[in-house]
């Protein structure tokens, strides 16, 4: 602590004095400044953490829905339980009950 003392103590006192104003004041502007700052970054960061989080849930879903199609249109047992389940299908002769 003491070196960073003699630095703006020294015979370099009103350097030292400039350049820390001018770094506090470029860290001020970077940081709050109007249009391009660092908090405008999060803000950014976090919201395309969210979107890819959000394309990453509607990839799952497309995925899900492609092995659906594909049980339903190659297993016909699947399909016939689907239909039944779905829209309340029934083959003749059977009873179907409708609870709430």
């Amino acid at each position: 602590m003491g070196k960073i003392k003699d630095l703006f103590t020294g015979e370099h006192r009103s350097f030292f004095i400039f350049a820390t104003v001018v770094t506090v004041v470029a860290l001020l502007l970077l940081t709050f400044a109007p249009g391009n700052n660092l908090i405008h970054w999060v803000g950014a960061k976090v919201t395309i953490a969210n979107q890819q989080r959000q394309i990453r849930e509607y990839r799952e879903g497309i995925d899900r829905m492609d092995n659906r199609i594909k049980m339903l249109t190659s297993d016909r047992d699947t399909l016939e339980k689907f239909a039944r389940e779905h829209f309340h299908f029934a083959a003749p002769g059977d009873d179907v009950y409708l609870l709430p």
